[in-house]
């Protein structure tokens, strides 16, 4: 097939990309358009596929009933849009729990749907290929992090204006909101509780951070981070006084690296009833975000760059462009 005709026969196709995470179930539905492509239906909800595991090292039966509700209406999106070509993925839950592979055939069983078991390192390749067209072509390197329920991914990287990015190193740590949450009080941490949350995840990367040198280049204001969660865009709906979530207003924001341990520790401030009331946190994330500023605060303590810049993109918007360059071919 000449390269002409695959790109026109890419461009009239469908493409679904569906992540399956420890806390959530997440589809993206688009079609190609210039370089990128055009969003045309989207799905998400905490499901909490990865409640207890950590403890238990098995997929409980609750969490898997949500799970399976979730998916069938992943399924019944994909087929009413046509969907030609979609990946799967299940992430770290799955990596962790014993009966992780037979629940995905129980999915496929019952929805059709066939999942595949990524590592980390795909995990973090794919959420950095999602979110690469953010990073600061005046910059010289970014530190590329992505917060989970069940892990952490980081990524430094060497940003080369005009090409993708290169990495230089890569790293996960098996703590995510979930289970960091589950191991401390998440729903009303003391500040004691809250300061050996961070002194946990400190401790997790340093290692990594000692890896990279005492003084990594580009914490003198030539690197930047560049975040990619669930965490990140709450927060940032949050300093932006937001009355409710607005992605256009959220993705590619820039928040001051100062600013970051001051929201979090508001956020660990508040009652749980104070953040389910709030509009930009609510339930479903009301017990977990503190896990995750906690993440957050002990990146930004590691590496204190000036600069954060918020993605609300990453691992979908990334396995959707490698299916269509795929297509595309050369």
């Amino acid at each position: 097939m000449n390269e002409s005709l695959a790109k026109s026969r890419s461009h009239r196709r469908t493409y679904a990309a569906l992540d399956l995470g420890t806390n959530n179930c997440r589809l993206l539905i688009a079609r190609p358009e210039g370089s990128g492509f055009r969003v045309v239906d989207a799905f998400s909800r905490i499901v909490r596929l990865g409640e207890g595991v950590a403890a238990s090292g098995r997929l409980g039966e609750e969490a898997m009933a949500r799970t399976l509700a979730a998916l069938r209406v992943c399924a019944g999106k994909m087929r009413r849009r046509g969907v030609d070509r979609d990946h799967c993925i299940a992430t770290q839950a799955c990596r962790w729990a014993e009966n992780g592979s037979d629940f995905l055939s129980r999915i496929e069983a019952e929805t059709g749907l066939g999942f595949e078991i990524v590592e980390a390192e795909t995990e973090a390749a794919l959420a950095l290929a999602g979110c690469a067209t953010l990073l600061d072509p005046d910059c010289s390197r970014a530190l590329v992090f992505d917060i989970g329920g069940g892990s952490t991914e980081l990524t430094w990287c060497r940003v080369v204006p005009g090409a993708e990015p290169e990495v230089l190193d890569w790293t996960s740590l098996d703590l995510g909101v979930v289970n960091l949450s589950e191991d401390f009080d998440g729903h009303q941490p003391t500040p004691e509780g809250y300061a050996g949350m961070v002194a946990r995840v400190v401790e997790g990367f340093g290692p990594f951070r000692a890896g990279l040198g005492s003084d990594p280049e580009g914490l003198d204001g030539s690197a930047h981070l560049l975040g990619t969660s669930g965490t990140v865009t709450t927060l940032a709906a949050v300093h932006l006084g937001l009355e409710k979530y607005q992605r256009d207003r959220v993705d590619g924001a820039w928040m001051a690296v100062g600013d970051i341990a001051d929201i979090a520790q508001r956020l660990a401030r508040m009652s749980y009833d104070e953040r389910v009331a709030h509009p930009c946190i609510r339930r479903g994330r009301a017990d977990l975000v503190v896990a995750g500023c906690a993440i957050l605060e002990a990146i930004s303590e590691l590496w204190p760059m000036q600069r954060l810049r918020v993605a609300d993109r990453g691992l979908r918007e990334g396995m959707l462009l490698a299916l269509m360059a795929g297509d595309r071919g050369p």
